[in-house]
């Protein structure tokens, strides 16, 4: 059987399951810059509401001015209020665990202030090697804030030689191994350049049973994998609004905090305040004192950008929509499909990503022979119309359940296959 006989029973059974897609009816939601737009790891793709919404929130700054915040139809004061409905629900967390509020960086420092306050020997960060940069400047930044060496108090745990992703196992001992120099743990929900997906549960009780913190990064978890914080036990978690929940560039982002750590839980905590975080009854009382908002509201600073959020608000819409088992089911069939293709046609691509379900959301990072073969890569997939991206060696492409269909799949094996071809 020829490779071409191959594809072409690859795209018989795509279309059957198109058509039996539950889901595929969102696709039209959006507007794809490409029709194989395998970016959304990075920048999700605008859904066609956005623009309207934004267009709704101009028209009433326009018409009702600073009443817009006291308007009887969705307040501004009240605006992230539904939006943090949804982002609870593809967490799993409840819904005054989160707050819609800033972006991701600004968030990681702010629940930083809250969750890292290193006292005697208990003072090291542990994290995932690579890890964001940004993750890692905000945490060495921190540290030396409190006057401590990144040298002696952050703690990275990275692959074992030869291999790509790293072993939860080893996560999991050396935090034990920490025990009570460890002040808290800060993982990436899937790691951005492979894509694996960490067991959060079990990192969190290992971080715990150390006497440390556990919090999150969730910027390329959130809308990609199941998600289950509350559940968890995780104390913190961040993410952005503008990969998976596709809210458009620099959208906000959001962070969530379990409840035992509002003001009268179990472990309260201290926190940096603003005014968006006081209370809402008496915010514009403007009183010198803070009264922190329950949950996790009180951890906000300024108010809410509204323009922006009601273009993440029409993402958000989408997410609320769709059934979270049909999502998570479509994701594996996707990657899935992607694999047996791959292995049938492409046998020679390295694939970095874990192959197991449990260890892996929409994304499939390729590794090349350096920086300059994966960049060559991307530029012949360009030209051939799909959209993906490169971290140095490694090309990067992901599936999202919304707007990818399994005939897409197999296209990005086609092109694949052409453009290491040529």
């Amino acid at each position: 059987m020829t490779n071409s006989t191959t594809l072409a029973t690859a795209r018989q059974e795509a279309a059957q399951l198109d058509a039996a897609d539950p889901l595929a009816g969102f696709r039209g939601e959006f507007h794809l810059p490409s029709e194989l737009y395998f970016c959304g790891h990075s920048l999700g793709p605008q859904p066609k509401a956005a623009a309207e919404q934004v267009a709704a929130e101009l028209r009433a700054w326009a018409e009702t001015g600073v009443e817009g915040h006291f308007r009887p139809q969705r307040p501004w004061g009240e605006y992230t209020r539904p939006m943090a409905a949804a982002c609870a629900r593809l967490i799993g967390a409840e819904t005054d665990e989160v707050a819609v509020m800033h972006a991701l960086s600004v968030n990681l420092h702010l629940m930083l202030a809250s969750f890292y306050r290193p006292q005697g020997e208990r003072v090291r960060i542990l994290m995932e090697r690579p890890a964001f940069p940004s993750d890692r400047y905000a945490l060495v930044s921190q540290l030396q804030w409190h006057g401590l060496r990144a040298e002696e108090a952050l703690i990275e745990v990275g692959p074992r030689a030869g291999e790509a992703t790293v072993r939860v196992e080893d996560l999991l001992a050396r935090i034990e191994a920490e025990g009570a120099r460890l002040a808290l743990v800060l993982l990436g929900g899937a790691n951005y350049v492979t894509g694996q997906f960490f067991d959060l549960a079990a990192c969190a009780r290992a971080a715990h049973a150390a006497g440390a913190l556990a919090g999150f990064d969730l910027a390329h978890a959130i809308g990609n994998v199941p998600l289950a914080l509350h559940a968890a036990e995780a104390d913190f978690a961040v993410w952005c609004g503008y990969k998976y929940l596709n809210g458009g560039p620099g959208a906000p982002g959001g962070v969530f905090v379990h409840r035992r750590h509002f003001a009268g839980g179990a472990t309260p905590r201290a926190r940096l305040a603003g005014w968006w975080g006081n209370r809402a009854d008496t915010r514009f009382a403007m009183r010198p004192d803070f009264e922190p908002a329950p949950g996790a509201d009180g951890w906000a600073v300024s108010c809410p950008s509204v323009l922006p959020l009601a273009a993440l608000d029409a993402a958000l819409a989408m997410f609320q929509r769709a059934p979270l088992d049909e999502m998570a089911a479509k994701s594996r069939a996707l990657v899935a499909l992607f694999d047996r293709q791959a292995d049938a046609h492409l046998p020679r691509l390295k694939r970095i990503t874990p192959r197991e379900a449990a260890a892996r959301g929409g994304q499939i990072s390729l590794e090349l022979a350096d920086a300059a073969a994966a960049a060559a890569l991307q530029q012949r997939l360009r030209a051939a119309g799909l959209f993906s991206d490169t971290r140095g060696p490694v090309l990067r492409v992901s599936f999202h359940p919304l707007y990818h269909r399994y005939a897409d799949a197999v296209g990005c094996v086609e092109r694949l296959q052409r453009a290491l071809a040529g």
